[in-house]
């Protein structure tokens, strides 16, 4: 058996290779006190069983302090590197935090982003991705799937074994609005298409909106499909496993 199939039974609890299990992971975690009280809710709530760390914004700190009191909860870190926006017909970057064609200076800022989450956090990250994917192609995914093989721990779209399904989100590749795609009948039909094995399912919820991002009402609009009991009446009913990421690492 392999490693990665190994952590599919044991996170699973059984050694059922049908087995369908769920990660839900919330993104941006620490943008702002709004998006941590969305992930806070859609937690304790909903059906979010871990979150990805944004290390520099400015409600990190605070998103820490509940990941601290709340330990069920995984929480990994969301590499920042840069944003980009679909503007006229063409995309454009907003900002850039390290260069993505430079190895050294990529290194450098995803070191410093992992120091800032350890200090944070007082643990490892329990997975890695990043802002608008960005370590997906290039050096910054060479860099982070070194990481993680040296940690243990899934790289998002990376590491064999965990499958990524981005379907749950609110606007299409070009930033135009998709709302169906995030009510409850879509989020239901989703896990109903789930696949063997382990997939984590992202999402962006928040409480209200109190920062500046593309992507806003529509964290409101998750939050309320993560809450809905029909979700989780859902998972129950195709015998799915929800699990978190620190639970697949540790089973």
């Amino acid at each position: 058996m392999s490693l990665e199939s190994a952590r599919v039974n044991g996170a699973a609890g059984g050694t059922n290779a049908g087995l369908r299990v769920l990660i839900v992971n919330a993104d941006d975690f620490g943008l702002s006190s709004g998006v941590n009280a969305g992930v806070a809710v859609a937690h304790e709530q909903g059906v979010v069983t871990s979150a990805s760390l944004m290390v520099r914004q400015p409600a990190a700190e605070e998103a820490a302090g509940y990941a601290r009191e709340h330990p069920e909860l995984a929480v990994g870190l969301h590499v920042e590197l840069g944003e980009w926006q679909f503007v006229d017909g063409v995309w454009r970057q907003m900002y850039e935090v390290a260069p993505l064609t430079d190895r050294p200076l990529l290194e450098r800022e995803i070191q410093a982003q992992l120091d800032s989450f350890r200090r944070l956090l007082g643990r490892e990250p329990t997975h890695l991705d990043s802002h608008q994917h960005l370590h997906l192609n290039g050096p910054a995914a060479e860099v982070l799937a070194e990481h993680g093989a040296q940690l243990g721990i899934p790289v998002r779209d990376v590491t064999n074994g965990v499958r990524y399904s981005g379907a749950f989100y609110g606007q299409s590749d070009k930033g135009y609005a998709h709302p169906e795609a995030i009510t409850t009948a879509s989020l239901v039909a989703l896990l109903g298409r789930l696949e063997p094995g382990v997939t984590e399912v992202s999402c962006h919820p928040a409480a209200s909106v109190d920062f500046d991002s593309v992507y806003l009402q529509e964290r409101v609009e998750e939050l309320a499909t993560l809450c809905d009991p029909r979700v989780r009446d859902a998972i129950a009913a195709e015998s799915i496993a929800l699990r978190s990421f620190a639970e697949l690492a540790a089973r």
